[in-house]
Order: structure tokens, then sequence, then C-alpha cells
């Protein structure tokens, strides 16, 4: 007898439906083919043993189960409840009519019991867009899967409930979720707060700016400074998520198994912080079992990564092309995926190997050339492709003490989106193109035109500090930003003036006391 069921393998961040096919005959063979792992090869045993904890008695039969498409490799143990239902029914344990409407997906513990897997909303995706009537998943995975509307879902907790539920037996509520609602009420929430920062005036208007056109940050400065602490504090001044974004968002980390048991979609931007002992791969997504690497969870958020210089020289180099092209294709002997990567690198360092070579007061102990050996560990074309430069001193006694809150992060992030509303609107026919730090050669040309008298503040800076083609539009591009926070059509020569202050790190004699260009 021949059954089919319906499951689901992801790929990248997309998942495909597979179908189960099972023929079940005399004998004692039992064989999974079409390109199952491991983990698939031994769902047998613990099918057979769930299936009779379960109360149903399994005949001793051979059974074939072919997993279409065969050039697809299986991987998990999600594929546990699809095959067990599949057996029932080929062995005329069970009689369920309507297995074609549902995809199912579970792995089965040995008692029975059905426990979460990964990927749930990307197949819940792909699962509507088949015309599947309904879905049949773990419990803790019903959630997640219910933000996909005009799909029944029905979280179950054990094979014996599923088994019920096809055969009419057992009746099960599908689980709803008012993605709608829900997100709304929750997209403005966040754990920290800008009012809780003492001083630092300088670099919160940095931070604002950064925020308002999706620009790359730098953080200088001596350790106690406040780099992490208000590095920290960057997801609550950001633009909330669109219900799109936090729909692609939420796929990424359900593939990845980030997500909380019961999660649902994700609301607030992500905020991904791996340490400096972090592997490329770690970074960039991959694997014997590809997943998405950290550039790809913090996709529609902020990658921080702090002590920036001691980050090993090919993690910090792989980062280059995910930053222009913010997509990130890892190709292996045996696959090839493509992970998003649309992310803002805040980066921190101190200034020198001991920290206090721009503090005011704590002499620095380092020995002559190191500043410079320390910065070079970062290569200058990276440190083109970070937009913004600012320097982060330690905040006096007198403002450490004071009692008075600072500006709320509700404040700023009201005009931060006014600020990504102007961007919208200009670039509304640009289908790739979302904030000004995405602007292409084309584009600067046409919305980053110049005044005389801004033209030759900016050449005085290019020249004096002898700046690279990238910096020159990187310039361009904060500039347009600070324009864009002033409500201005025009770039004025002190947006300029301000875009070319946070380039630190091109100055030459950097470090030393200068005053603003």
């Amino acid at each position: 007898m021949l059954v089919k069921t319906y499951a689901a393998a992801v790929r990248g961040i997309d998942a495909i439906i597979v179908t189960v096919e099972t023929v079940v005959s005399r004998g004692l063979q039992f064989c999974i083919v079409g390109l199952p792992d491991t983990a698939v090869k031994e769902s047998h045993e613990r099918v057979r043993a769930a299936i009779e904890q379960s109360g149903f008695k399994m005949p001793r039969v051979a059974a074939v189960i072919n997993m279409a498409p065969a050039d697809v490799r299986k991987e998990g143990a999600a594929y546990d409840l699809p095959i067990a239902i599949s057996l029932l029914q080929g062995a005329e344990i069970i009689k369920a009519e309507n297995l074609e409407q549902y995809l199912i997906m579970g792995e089965l513990s040995l008692d029975g019991s059905v426990m979460p897997v990964k990927g749930i909303l990307p197949m819940a995706i792909e699962a509507r867009a088949r015309g599947f009537k309904g879905m049949i998943v773990p419990s803790a995975n019903a959630t997640e899967a219910a933000v996909v509307n005009r799909l029944e879902v029905y979280g179950v907790d054990n094979l014996a409930q599923v088994v019920g539920f096809l055969q009419g037996h057992t009746k099960i509520e599908p689980t709803v979720v008012d993605t709608r609602a829900e997100f709304a009420a929750a997209s403005h929430s966040c754990d920290y707060d800008f009012s809780e920062v003492k001083g630092q005036e300088n670099v919160k208007r940095a931070f604002e700016v950064a925020c308002a056109g999706g620009h790359n940050i730098l953080l200088v400065g001596p350790p106690g400074s406040g780099k992490s602490m208000m590095a920290k504090r960057l997801p609550s001044i950001m633009p909330p998520l669109t219900l799109g974004e936090a729909l692609e968002t939420t796929k990424i980390h359900s593939v990845a198994g980030k997500l909380r048991r019961g999660s649902r979609l994700m609301t607030t931007r992500p905020f991904r912080s791996p340490h400096h002992t972090v592997s490329p791969v770690a970074m960039v997504g991959g694997g014997s079992n590809p997943m998405p690497g950290e550039i790809s969870l913090a996709h529609n958020g902020i990658l921080f990564l702090d002590e920036f210089p001691e980050f090993p020289r090919t993690v910090l180099e792989v980062l280059r092309q995910p930053l222009e092209d913010r997509r990130i294709s890892v190709s292996r002997a045996r696959y090839q995926v493509d992970y998003p990567a649309g992310f803002m690198l805040v980066a921190s360092m101190n200034p020198c190997p001991c920290g206090y070579y721009t503090h005011p007061t704590k002499p620095c102990t380092c020995q002559p050339g190191a500043v410079s050996r320390y910065l070079n560990r970062i290569s200058g074309p990276l440190l083109d492709r970070i937009d913004i430069h600012v320097e982060i001193m330690p905040v006096p006694f007198d403002e450490l003490a004071s009692r008075s809150a600072g500006e709320p992060s509700a404040a700023i992030r009201e005009r931060v989106v006014k600020a990504r509303q102007v961007q919208a609107e200009r670039f509304g026919s640009e289908p790739d193109v979302h904030c000004n730090a995405q602007m292409n050669s084309r584009l600067l040309t046409a919305h980053c035109a110049l005044a005389p008298q801004a033209m030759a503040i900016l050449k005085a800076a290019m020249e004096k500090y002898d700046m690279s083609a990238r910096a020159y539009d990187r310039i361009l591009k904060v500039a347009r930003t600070i324009a864009d926070l002033d409500a201005s059509p025009e770039i004025q020569p002190w947006h300029v003036s301000e875009a070319v202050n946070y380039r630190s790190l091109d100055r030459s004699g950097w470090g030393t006391t200068t005053k603003a260009f």
C-alpha cells in the first residue's frame, strides 16, 4: 500500500515541500531513501518505540520510505511525525482520509511526545503558498506557525493526539494569533533607554545620525567611557520594524533555532554581539548543516563588535562583501545557500593597547608605534566602509552624579523616524534602497549635490586628511542624513562640516588634541 504524507525542508531561509512516500509490504526490511542524513535514518527506532508507547501495535512489516525530491538533503529529526503517520496508515492501523490537506512536522520522543523543531515559520509560509489547508506541528511551535494567516495551525503534544485528530476522534482547536494587533502593541518596547545615559551628548548625536541614515559607526574611547553601555541602547532609537521586516527577521531566527518556546513574531530589531573569539563560519554562516551566521541573525538590526581590533583578521575581512551587498553567499562542496545580511555595523575599540592614548588625565603607557600598529589591525578597506567614526571620552564627575535624566529614546526615535520617512519618499522608485547609507553613485549624484561653499569645505577636508574616494562618498551620505534630520532639502555647509567631523580616524595625527574642522 502506498501512502503519502507531506513535510518540508529548509534551504537557506526558505522551505521546500517534501513528500514522504511509504510503501508497506510483507517482510522485515526498513529502508529510507531520498538523501536522508544520519538523524533521519535513525528515525526508525524512535518511530517504532513511539508508536508502541502510544498504544498501537506495530506489525512487523517491510517498509520503503522515499523522501522526494530526492536531490535535496533531509536533515534532523523533524520528519519523525510524518514518517510515523505514513507507517500507521500504510499498515492499515489507522484510516485517515485527509492526509493530503496537512503539512506535518515534529520530532518524536520514545514515549510518543512531540518535540519542537527549527524552521517552522518558513515551512508555514510555504505550506500556505502551496495550498495546504493546515499544518500539524508541536505545541511549542504552534504560535510561531500561526503568525501566517489563512492557514490552520494545530499544535499537538503526542502521537496519539495526532492520530485521533486525523481520524476525527479528537478535536483540536487551531491556534490563532492576531499578528498585526500584537505586532503594533509590542513594536515600541525596549529594555534600555538613552534617558539613563549621563552626558555624552556628542555620541548621542552621532548615534541619532547613524540610525537616521542606516550608517555604520565606530566608537573609539578608553575603557569605562560607556561604549558598550550606549551601544546596547541603539535599538531603542532605531525605526520600528515593519511587518515585512519582522516576518523576514523571524524566519532567519526560526531557521537558526534562536526563537524561544512559544515565540511569535519578532517585534524589536535584533542586536547581536558575538565575542571576539568567533570563527569565520559562525560569523558568515554555513557548517556541515548550513545555518545562518551572526551577520544574518543581525539582519534588519545591529551587529555590535566590541573590542573591534581583537577580532581575527579573517573574521573582519569577511564583513566587507556583505556590508556592500547586504547578502552573503555561502558556497561549499555539497551546497550553496544565500542568506540576507542587511545589518548596521556598530563597533567599539580602545584607542591603543593600554586603552589610554586619548584619555584626558591618564597617561598612555604603550611603546612608540603601538598605536598605529593597533589601528592597523583593521584594514583600510573595512575602515572605509564605516561611515561614522566618533571619539568618546569618560563622563566628568559632575555629569555622572547629576540626578537629571537625559533625553528619552522616544524623542530621539521620533526624529529618526521622520528622517527615514523623507528617505522612503526619496527612494520610492528604488526597490533595493531604503536609506541614505545604501545610495549608489547614481543616487549620490542625484540627491547629494553640494553648493559651492559646501563643496569648498569638503575639498579642503579631503586634501588635508588625504581621504579615499570611498570616504568622499561616506561623507556625502552622512551629510545628506544630517540635512534630512534638519528637514533641509539642500545640503548646507554646516551639514558637510559635521559629516567631516565624523571621520576622526582619517585625520593625520589622530589622537592628538585638535580642533574640529
